[in-house]
């Protein structure tokens, strides 16, 4: 069930319903902001969603996902409902993204990649950390 931040947005939104279709809209949208398509890797999605005139995104999926991204063995953990603001190169306000660092699971509220330091992506957690990896390890053959 979306929750009420989503459903504030829903107006006006594109809405994908289905697994194939949402994750295909899904990295068509990553690919048009310039940020890796691999970045959300999810499955068993329900509902995608993306309301261009505010840049909320929304993604549904069946359970709570935790994917290992093996090239920088960071673990990121997913929860049913994924939510964020996006732009040209930065997805903010991200709610729903957790990572792993040592044994402690911190939230990802932010995600971009600069133009000036090309091929790298940087992710921010609510503790004011962040880290930023080779674009390389979240890209996927499609």
């Amino acid at each position: 069930m979306a929750s009420q931040t989503i459903e504030s947005h829903r107006a006006g939104a594109d809405v994908i319903n289905g697994d194939a279709s949402g994750k295909k809209r899904c990295i068509e949208l990553l690919q048009e902001l310039g940020i890796p398509k691999g970045l959300f890797p999810l499955d068993d999605i329900e509902e995608f969603g993306y309301n261009r005139a505010n840049g909320f995104m929304w993604i549904l999926h069946r359970k709570k996902k935790e994917h290992t991204f093996k090239k920088i063995k960071q673990t990121v953990s997913y929860a049913t409902e994924v939510t964020a603001f996006v732009e040209k190169g930065k997805l903010k306000k991200i709610a729903g993204v957790k990572t792993k660092e040592l044994m402690l699971w911190l939230s990802v509220v932010e995600v971009y990649v600069e133009e000036s330091s090309a091929g790298k992506i940087t992710f921010k957690t609510g503790t004011g950390l962040s880290d930023s990896f080779d674009v390389s390890a979240f890209e996927i053959d499609i």
